[in-house]
């Protein structure tokens, strides 16, 4: 048997309860469903880090964030080691990326990619994208906000300012599927060297907000009809400082809207609705062209989204709705179809799994994570723990879970939070303070520590507790209309003058 191809289909900040046959009953997912019946689904997967970079950065190095150093959007991701492109690409494998890689400090590394087509936010200069100019060229120069406005407008539900076929999403899709359409071609022709395996990865900038499916997706769910946000009565004692300062800054802490947390949640649906809907045209490219049973594919996304939950907005959190995210599987023979695997998994299994299916050795990669094949096939694993970490030193908050019970410290907080993930699945109470439980917070407590000192991690640590660190400064404050967000793409500002008016 050949080696298999390798398809890595991402999404940002996509929540792990929005798959339909995983559990939403609201969700429309028909092509994510159909890899739920002949793959496995992994029903506690976990981010190694709830933000955007430090979670890509574990996903490529197969290393938690302690080890990487990248613990937040700003830090730099390291050079000293393997990615898993890089490892690929070694072994023989045509190695092709599109969409968003959030690469820091360097947006246009390749990092083991042996070509890449550009989509990415916020951009500092047009000729660092391939998107934007892509859709100037077809008529859309007045665009500037291809994505969708943000900051003050980061939870506006919106409708795209352009239309399906040039959206951001259907371009990751198109040039996705005409990637696995050329290897077809090439690879019947040996002089080309089609013989060789890809590894793909299709990453998408949504649902990441601002939440801007084109029309006609922006209908398909409708706002009073959805259900509305998990809001426990003593929400507010499930707050970290990071869940403050992100209300602060993304205009959500000025007062709740229910008719407005629906509709926000309709149009977060319609995003991950219209990536399915591109998932089913690489499928379908697969199928056409012979290679579907001989790819190893994966779905995942870096981090969750609050969305209201808790009435809370973003992720740099630990909760569920944030920190959980969709993990499948498919490769026939290797990971039985229709199975469910809920022993505790991390986007740092990604890595290991892809090249333990491709029969590439992990040469100097020292990983972190375990073929998922592995751990869904053995039943010793089945109480395994993953960990997560968000930010370090006065700000840091580090998480050991499993399918069982979940344990976080909040730093900046100087606060424990312990749940029963098998009593109090919704996440609804705090446990960490309960006489009751001390025991198993203790125990919880001394066994994340011990992992991130056998790491060779001791900032956050003093003796056998958590290291105290000045406390930060309140996020919200008492001016409401501090540390509010801008953001606006430095190659857009020239265009946004108006003569007359904005002199």
């Amino acid at each position: 048997m050949p080696r298999p191809n390798i398809l890595l289909l991402f999404t940002d900040q996509q929540r792990g309860d929005t798959i339909h046959a995983a559990g939403n009953p609201v969700i429309v997912t028909p092509h994510l469903d159909r890899l739920v019946r002949e793959g496995v689904t992994f029903t506690n997967a976990f981010t190694p880090s709830p933000v955007c970079v430090s979670a890509r950065c574990s996903l490529i190095h197969g290393q938690y964030p302690h080890r990487t150093g990248c613990t937040d959007n700003g830090d730099p991701m390291p050079t000293d080691r393997p990615t898993l492109m890089s490892l690929l690409a070694e072994a023989g494998y045509r190695t092709h990326g599109v969409g968003k890689t959030h690469f820091t400090p360097d947006g246009q590394a390749l990092r083991g990619f042996q070509t890449r087509e550009r989509q990415e936010e916020l951009l500092r200069r047009l000729e660092d994208d391939d998107y934007v100019p892509y859709l100037r060229a077809n008529g859309y120069s007045h665009v500037l906000d291809p994505m969708g406005p943000r900051g003050e407008m980061y939870y506006i539900p919106q409708v795209s300012q352009v239309p399906a076929r040039l959206h951001a999403t259907q371009w990751v899709g198109d040039h996705s599927e005409a990637f696995i359409r050329e290897h077809a071609r090439t690879r019947e022709d040996a002089r080309e060297g089609g013989d060789r395996p890809f590894f793909l990865f299709s990453s998408y900038i949504h649902p990441h907000p601002p939440f801007a499916p084109p029309t006609p997706w922006n209908k398909l769910y409708r706002g009073p009809l959805m259900p509305l946000p998990k809001r426990p009565a003593q929400r507010e004692a499930l707050w970290t400082w990071a869940n403050r300062h992100q209300n602060r800054y993304k205009y959500r802490d000025n007062g709740i809207d229910n008719n407005l947390l629906r509709v926000i949640k309709a149009h977060y649906y319609a995003c991950v609705s219209f990536i399915d809907y591109q998932v089913g045209r690489l499928l379908a490219a697969l199928e056409e062209t012979g290679m579907l049973d001989n790819t190893l594919i994966l779905f995942a996304s870096d981090h969750g989204e609050l969305l209201g939950d808790y009435d809370c907005f973003g992720k740099r959190s630990m909760l569920d709705s944030a920190a959980r995210v969709p993990l499948l599987a498919r490769l026939p023979g290797r990971f039985a179809a229709g199975a469910t695997c809920d022993a505790a998994t991390s986007l740092v299994d990604i890595m290991p799994t892809a090249l333990a299916a491709a029969g590439v050795p992990a040469a100097g990669a020292s990983l972190d994570g375990l073929d998922l094949a592995e751990v869904a096939g053995r039943h010793d694993l089945a109480g395994r723990t993953v960990y997560s970490q968000f930010q370090r030193r006065g700000l840091g908050v580090y998480m050991a879970v499993n399918r069982e019970q979940k344990y976080y410290y909040s730093a900046p907080d100087r606060r424990e939070f312990f749940f029963s993930r098998v009593e109090d699945p919704d996440e609804m109470r705090n446990r960490a303070g309960l006489t009751f439980c001390r025991g198993e917070v203790e125990a919880a407590r001394g066994g994340l520590i011990e992992y991130l000192r056998a790491g060779g991690y001791e900032e956050p640590i003093d003796g056998a507790g958590w290291r105290e660190f000045p406390a930060p400064p309140d996020p919200a404050g008492p001016d409401p209309d501090a540390g509010l967000l801008v953001q606006d793409a430095p190659w857009s500002l020239p265009l946004q003058r108006i003569p007359g008016y904005t002199e």
